[in-house]
């Protein structure tokens, strides 16, 4: 009796403990149902289990199953091709336990990052109530990551994949939504939103702290950065809790809108920015596409141009390749808000760049004139542009926005002539002009724009450490 007793403790205590010997397998949360998975590409899907665990992957397109053994580390990692866009799909995953991943979607998976006005969404206040009724589609689905910070790259998030409903729209940023729809709408394939924004954050926390600790401009630019209640200024907090657990899941690109919070430190911007799209681009090892907005005109900024330096800055920013600029000084509603209401536009413009220059649509307007050089003509300047082969136009008999100036650096408002594909700028006062500036204050609202439509970018000729425009007329 005695022996008996004693195997059926030992059978019992071996029977409690085997689920505590064997984790259950489990998933990211931007592993799930209702996910959108990247079409035609090596998709990674992984996990945690424990050591040595043999896991098992199904997926609904194929007939192949997958199998991979648990790391040292209690992880494991598979990669598998997707098809062409489609679904609802199935993804099974067997190990200890199993999991079932349903409704799962493949298609366009792009990224929405950034500050306040990329966060911002129709609960804000945004007057697109007409959009909310309309905003039923299960083939756009959302990820909206809660704002995070964290002082060393996290592997997970705390959110879900949800699908477009009026309630969700309502929630998710607004530009982002918009230019997902405008995907959706002409790709006529699902797309996958994750949105990663907090407003009032620099750049600086959404780049490694080490390729920011390793660069002395950077890092200089960065001990700047005054701290304030709300929201984070330290180097990665951002990027270690909403960027780096997303860096295995294959995406298609980046829409980004941000940069107010960085017009103080505007010198080393155009560094910064560039740095933390190769660092993103690094992470994920695909040199994927990046699309951002020009910060919009606004007033309050506490001097005359110190934004219009930052704009300068995301200029300069498009040598880094793949990446492009949308101009939003048409898309202002009040210049004193910093927060234009104004994103359907933003996120069709975006929509464009990209169906143009990631999807290979043709004939779609996309570019906005940017300047390209100048030539003194007695006493005035003529003015040439890039992405111009239809011409200027204006809304307006008189043209905005337009100083120039003589070697003595004093800029004075001047007038303006569209003459062809480019601009002749004078003031009588000046007979030996030397620069031109158009559009470069916080609060300028130009009228400038290609036949197309789209805003002719602001600009200086001259590299004076000027940061004064006259305002008088």
């Amino acid at each position: 009796m005695r022996r008996l007793a004693i195997y059926f403790i030992l059978l019992s205590f071996l029977s409690f403990n085997r689920f505590s010997l064997f984790a259950n397998v489990r998933l990211p949360a931007i592993i799930g149902s209702h996910m959108v998975l990247q079409q035609k590409t090596a998709v990674t899907i992984w996990g945690w289990c424990d050591a040595g665990e043999k896991i098992k992957l199904k997926a609904g397109w194929d007939t192949t199953t997958y199998t991979v053994t648990g790391s040292s580390s209690a992880k494991w990692s598979i990669e598998i091709e997707t098809p062409v866009a489609g679904g609802p799909y199935q993804l099974t995953i067997n190990g200890s336990n199993q999991i079932v991943l349903e409704d799962v979607m493949v298609g366009e998976v792009w990224i929405c990052s950034g500050q306040s006005n990329m966060e911002m969404s129709v609960n804000w206040g945004l007057p697109y109530q007409d959009e909310v009724t309309n905003a039923i589609d299960k083939n756009i689905r959302f990820f909206h990551i809660p704002r995070t910070t964290a002082d060393y790259p996290q592997e997970d998030v705390k959110a879900e994949w949800m699908v477009c409903t009026p309630a969700e729209m309502k929630r998710f940023s607004a530009a982002g939504y918009f230019f997902g729809k405008t995907l959706r709408e002409k790709l006529n394939v699902p797309v996958g939103l994750i949105n990663a924004s907090w407003g009032g954050t620099p750049a600086e926390t959404w780049t490694p702290v080490e390729w920011i600790n390793n660069n002395p401009t950077l890092k200089a630019a960065a001990a700047k950065l005054t701290p304030a209640n709300g929201w984070p200024v330290i180097p990665a907090a951002t990027y270690n809790g909403m960027i780096y657990p997303l860096s295995k899941y294959a995406i298609a690109g980046t829409i980004w809108y941000q940069g107010e919070a960085n017009v103080n430190t505007a010198s080393s911007y155009s560094e910064l920015f560039s740095t933390m799209i190769m660092a993103w681009r690094k992470v994920w090892k695909i040199d994927f596409p990046f699309y951002y907005v020009e910060v919009a005109p606004f007033a309050g900024y506490g001097d005359n141009s110190s934004s219009a330096f930052l704009r300068e800055a995301q200029t300069k920013t498009l040598a880094t390749p793949l990446t492009g600029m949308i101009v939003v000084t048409d898309l202002v509603d009040n210049i004193n808000d910093i927060h234009p209401k104004m994103k359907k536009e933003v996120g069709l413009r975006l929509a464009n760049y990209a169906l143009s220059e990631t999807y290979g649509k043709k004939d779609i307007a996309h570019k906005s004139p940017f300047y390209k050089n100048m030539k003194i003509e007695k006493d005035k300047i003529r003015i040439y542009f890039e992405n111009n082969d239809n011409g200027l136009m204006s809304k307006g008999d008189t043209l905005k926005e337009l100083f120039i100036s003589g070697d003595d650096q004093n800029f004075i408002p001047a007038h303006g002539k569209i003459d062809g594909n480019s601009i002749v700028v004078w003031n009588g006062e000046i007979k030996k002009p030397a620069a031109v500036r158009f559009a470069f204050r916080n609060g300028a609202t130009p009228n400038l724009f290609n036949k197309e439509g789209l805003p002719v970018n602001p600009f200086r000729t001259d590299d004076w450490p000027v940061q004064i425009v006259m305002d008088k007329k």
